[in-house]
């Protein structure tokens, strides 16, 4: 818990702040809100989004009546102390349309740019797995079956093993791209989510960070 004077953020004329809420699982900006000092406080004791309402004028603690709340990780404010980002694990959607994010409507897109994100991968292996596209690899191993998948990781992983052993860093990062994919189709296959994995994860690092406290005293 940081000691921060929230006198020292740059309130606009009417006493607000805009909040970025972000995912802290997946890294997605889910929306844009505004905050004043009261929300912010709040926010901070409680450790769930509250948010000033501008249509409304008054507070609201996100969730309240939805049940989606939003635990926040960490609160982070610009260069300019006049606009803040909000690292939040959501219980539910942040949009009141039912979305996961309010940032839904595309309006443009490079062709020559691409994104690349696990989740969107993830997502790409999803639909491989209910469409069933003819000619695609993915859709050879989940028509195999868990059998094939295991097998698949099972070689993925000796290869890596094998890469690593003979120093050879290209290898071994194309062999553990290549494991990766075959995990990710594993955890398709099983309904395993990316969410899950990171937040088994994120338990062994508290874990993790009270053993290295506990060998400090």
């Amino acid at each position: 818990m940081t000691d921060f004077d929230i006198k020292k953020l740059k309130f606009d004329d009417k006493g607000l702040i805009p909040a970025i809420v972000v995912d802290a699982v997946t890294k997605k900006v889910l929306t844009l809100a505004y905050m004043n000092e009261d929300s912010l406080r709040i926010s901070m004791e409680k450790g769930l989004t509250c948010f000033y309402s501008r249509s409304r004028q008054e507070l609201w603690l996100k969730g309240e009546t939805s049940g989606n709340y939003q635990h926040i990780v960490s609160i982070t404010a610009d260069c300019d102390m006049d606009a803040l980002t909000v690292m939040v694990e959501k219980d539910g959607p942040a949009c009141h349309t039912g979305s996961d994010s309010c940032f839904t409507k595309e309006i443009w897109k490079s062709d020559e740019l691409s994104e690349f994100s696990l989740e969107g991968l993830y997502a790409l292996l999803k639909d491989r797995k209910e469409t069933l596209p003819e000619n695609s690899y993915t859709t050879y191993l989940f028509q195999k079956g868990i059998d094939k998948i295991l097998k698949k990781v099972g070689e993925e992983c000796t290869e890596v093993i094998i890469a690593a052993k003979a120093d050879d860093e290209k290898e071994t990062i194309y062999e553990i791209a290549d494991l990766a994919y075959h995990v990710m189709v594993l955890m398709n296959q099983m309904g395993i989510s990316l969410e899950q994995v990171h937040r088994e994860l994120a338990s062994r690092h508290v874990i993790d960070h009270k053993v290295k406290q506990e060998k400090m005293t």
